[in-house]
């Protein structure tokens, strides 16, 4: 099984580098660098705040579209394709298909966080000239931005399965939107003075993925770094969630006609 996996692994992850998606390296790296370079003019003090922020915050979007916009055809159109059904004709099962998809979208999307990550601090040392230890603080950042993205793959994979690329992209932008506000729509509900309401508010909170407790962006950009309670707290979060996504998909996909 696990051989049968990660050969749809790195299959997935070739097909995914196919897509072009490493041109959008390089002109993120170029930005990155011509961005240090203007930041550098900027009074001493906030040109690293904004450049972290930048950096960071380049790199949770630009991952989010690779996510999405690959995520959301992964099955697709290997049915609409006939692909789909040479690989199931081999000793490969549907559970295997699913989880192989998964990791080679996911380790796509590490490969490409890793080279912006280093475009990032090449970007940091032509701006300072020199690396501090609370610099260090961006990589937990970017851990954490890792976790958001190993949950929309989840969100878009399991989409897929079930609906059009269109609508795919639709509901996986319309859960992560939604997923940073989760925690004020609590809120909202346990100060309306509504016990319906916010019962209601309460179990969408532990339904749809709390993407704003995996943002420490701002954390990185003044160089503070998380709790340890906290940081494991959110990886077995991260982690529950991937696992309940991935077997949804893998369920619904056993499930599915393909005919």
């Amino acid at each position: 099984m696990i051989r049968r996996t990660l050969a749809i692994t790195v299959h997935t992850f070739k097909e995914c580098v196919r897509d072009k998606v490493l041109y959008n390296l390089i002109v993120f790296a170029l930005l990155l660098i011509g961005a240090a370079i203007v930041f550098g003019r900027i009074s001493v003090g906030i040109q690293q705040i904004i450049l972290v922020n930048l950096g960071l915050s380049s790199i949770s979007i630009f991952g989010l579209l690779m996510a999405i916009f690959i995520g959301i055809s992964l099955v697709w159109k290997e049915i609409e394709r006939k692909t789909l059904y040479n690989v199931l004709s081999k000793p490969v099962s549907r559970a295997e298909f699913i989880l192989g998809k998964y990791f080679g979208l996911f380790l796509t999307l590490l490969i490409n966080t890793a080279i912006m990550t280093a475009g990032f601090y090449l970007a940091l040392w032509i701006e300072k000239g020199r690396f501090e230890f609370a610099d260090l603080a961006a990589l937990e950042a970017v851990y954490f931005i890792l976790l958001q993205f190993a949950i929309i793959v989840g969100l878009a994979l399991l989409f897929s399965c079930v609906a059009t690329p269109v609508l795919s992209g639709v509901f996986t932008v319309s859960l992560f939107v939604i997923g940073n506000f989760v925690d004020d729509i609590r809120w909202f509900g346990a100060h309306s003075g509504s016990g319906a309401l916010s019962k209601m508010t309460l179990a969408l909170y532990y339904l749809l993925p709390d993407m704003s407790r995996l943002n420490f962006i701002s954390n990185a950009a003044h160089g503070m770094w998380a709790p340890r309670p906290l940081l494991i707290a959110n990886s077995l979060y991260a982690l529950l969630y991937v696992a309940v996504l991935v077997s949804a998909s893998v369920l619904i996909f056993e499930e599915r006609e393909l005919l």
